[in-house]
């Protein structure tokens, strides 16, 4: 730092010493080296080094979804529960009727009910933990002051969020909800969190690999009226210009966005690779504070106009068939497939 006095110096200096020179112009700062250039009628620089107050760094918080599923290693299986008539609502399709005590009641049949998760390995969903990872990295560069790790569902879901807090978040919010929700129910849920907790960048996965319905960062950013970056491979944050630059991966190459913060960003595949949470972390998660919430806390009600009616197994494959010379191969094509 440089202040400037102006002196007309019309005396004689008798000494040149540092703690004389400091005497002589009374000045308030702790100096720990003072240069002094005597002109007459001219400005005396004056040069000191020594602490200074640190401004205030202005801190930006970043919020991150995740969600809990099956592992992605786990070879899924449908319920083996048997058909049974369910009451329908009147405004639902229903496939047949029956008359009870002069009563019109409509029925749908279900043969499967979902998917089997009683003992299976379930972890944070792929997209989620590469979302997860980009907010750290911005972080650690200095670009956050904290990231904040958000996920909804039964209290099971507490598991996923542990697991994001060991990988680097700094605390946990739980919104614990009964039933299955809906990108829609999810999207005003994250709005709400939003509200809460002021974050600058909202961060998702750009699926979940449940159901990949590929919806809730589009609505919430809807929702709160944010600009949206999706299918992100690269995402720079400019803190000064309060923007960030979205590469996004689109059909027909890659896409480049400018947003205005705060903003919302999906993640693709390509972004970056997820780090391990290492043991000292996992230890360090268990005393990392979760604050919960339930829909009522927030005010939102949670409904869904979708209804699942039936869940199935995709239809096997026919297995291919192994030809034992090119010969052979060209009759099939020829004679068979008549493409040649």
């Amino acid at each position: 730092m440089r202040a400037y006095y102006t002196r007309k110096v019309t005396g004689t200096i008798l000494s040149t010493s540092s703690s004389l020179l400091a005497q002589q112009c009374q000045c308030r700062f702790q100096l720990s080296l003072l240069t002094l250039l005597l002109t007459p009628d001219y400005p005396i620089p004056i040069t000191i080094l020594g602490k200074q107050t640190e401004q205030k760094k202005e801190t930006m918080k970043i919020m991150v979804a995740i969600k809990r599923v099956v592992d992605y290693a786990v070879k899924i299986r449908v319920k083996s529960d048997k058909a049974r008539p369910i009451e329908h609502k009147p405004s639902s399709y229903f496939i047949s009727k029956s008359c009870l005590s002069n009563r019109t009641v409509s029925f749908r049949f279900v043969s499967q009910s979902g998917v089997e998760t009683q003992n299976v390995k379930m972890s944070m969903n792929p997209f989620c933990e590469i979302a997860l990872e980009e907010a750290l990295r911005i972080k650690e560069a200095g670009m956050a002051s904290e990231v904040v790790a958000v996920t909804m569902g039964l209290k099971q879901c507490v598991d996923t969020l542990r697991t994001g807090l060991a990988m680097g978040a700094d605390r946990g919010i739980h919104v614990e909800t009964g039933g299955p929700l809906y990108p829609l129910s999810v999207a005003k849920l994250l709005r709400a969190l939003v509200e809460v907790e002021k974050p600058g960048l909202l961060i998702l996965g750009k699926q979940a690999i449940d159901d990949d319905c590929n919806q809730t960062g589009q609505m919430v950013a809807g929702l709160l009226n944010w600009p949206q970056g999706t299918f992100a491979s690269k995402v720079v944050l400019d803190k000064e210009k309060q923007v960030v630059t979205v590469d996004r991966e689109v059909d027909g190459g890659l896409e480049t966005l400018c947003l205005d913060l705060p903003a919302v960003i999906t993640t693709d595949l390509r972004l970056n690779q997820p780090r391990y949470a290492t043991l000292p972390n996992i230890m360090k998660a268990k005393s990392k504070a979760i604050k919960k919430f339930s829909p009522e806390d927030l005010n939102v009600e949670i409904k869904s106009d979708i209804e699942e009616v039936q869940v199935t197994e995709p239809p096997k494959r026919k297995a291919g068939v192994i030809l034992s010379s090119v010969d052979e191969l060209i009759d099939k094509l020829k004679n068979e497939a008549r493409v040649i």
